[in-house]
């Protein structure tokens, strides 16, 4: 049972940091003890030292651990006590790593039959694939993008400005359609005349259009606006007293 004599104070080691409270009527020998389930050191290889804020760290150690109680090394509040494993390292355990640690993986099947899990509520919300009118909804969408690219008079070799215009990219439209390896619907493939881009023209190994590596992207409709921009547009009036 925890008394006014108890101390709060910080444990910790290469695999552990925890907050406890330690009786200064504890032994040397019975802390030790006490520490091995916390931090996984054996208590026969701990080194104890205390750590008091920037003061210079002290020993826990007596000659006699059976006999000589904490209270000896007068501990303050909240001090930090290190336990340093004295194993050889092939020794010790690193219960850190989980990477051995074998996993429990629940079959699909059991996890489709549970009432308690994300997978149900969305069933019983008729949400995502579970929606029946979601084949609807989609064809609404593409429909919707097909009208923005006709809108905005979006065609192939048209030239381009991405925007927002503090983008204000140039280029010509390659492509117009969908990219499997990208969210569903319609993407616009721009050869950027200078190489700001991401890719080559391609995604994923499959090729769309034909560009120079990195003056290649694909944005979506709302990102084009098409004009009469051509590649002098990009210089500014320094470029042009330069040439």
């Amino acid at each position: 049972m925890q008394t006014a004599a108890d101390v709060p104070v910080l444990i910790s080691s290469d695999n552990s940091s925890s907050e406890r409270r330690i009786s200064p009527s504890w032994s040397v020998a019975q802390f030790r003890t006490r520490l091995e389930p916390i931090t996984g050191v054996p208590a026969s290889a701990q080194k104890l030292s205390v750590r008091v804020g920037s003061q210079h760290a002290f020993a826990i150690e007596t000659a006699n651990e059976e006999t000589t109680q904490l209270a000896a090394f007068q501990l303050p509040a909240y001090a930090e006590i290190y336990v340093e494993d004295l194993r050889p390292p092939n020794a010790r355990i690193n219960f850190t790593d989980t990477s051995n640690v074998e996993k429990y993986v629940m079959p699909d099947t059991e996890y489709e039959s549970r009432t308690d899990s994300v997978l149900a509520w969305k069933k019983n919300k008729k949400l995502g694939r579970f929606d029946p009118n979601a084949p609807d909804k989609e064809e609404q969408k593409l429909r919707a993008l097909e009208q923005e690219v006709e809108e905005r008079n979006i065609t192939l070799n048209a030239r381009a400005r991405l925007l927002p215009p503090s983008d204000a990219r140039l280029g010509t439209i390659a492509f117009i359609g969908p990219v499997p390896a990208l969210p569903a619907g319609l993407w616009i493939g721009v050869a950027l005349d200078e190489p700001t881009g991401k890719n080559d023209g391609s995604v994923e190994g499959e090729r769309y259009f034909e560009c120079k590596p990195k003056c290649g992207v694909f944005v979506r409709p709302e990102r084009v606006e098409v004009g009469d921009w051509g590649v002098d547009d990009l210089m500014g009036e320094e470029d042009l007293e330069e040439i």
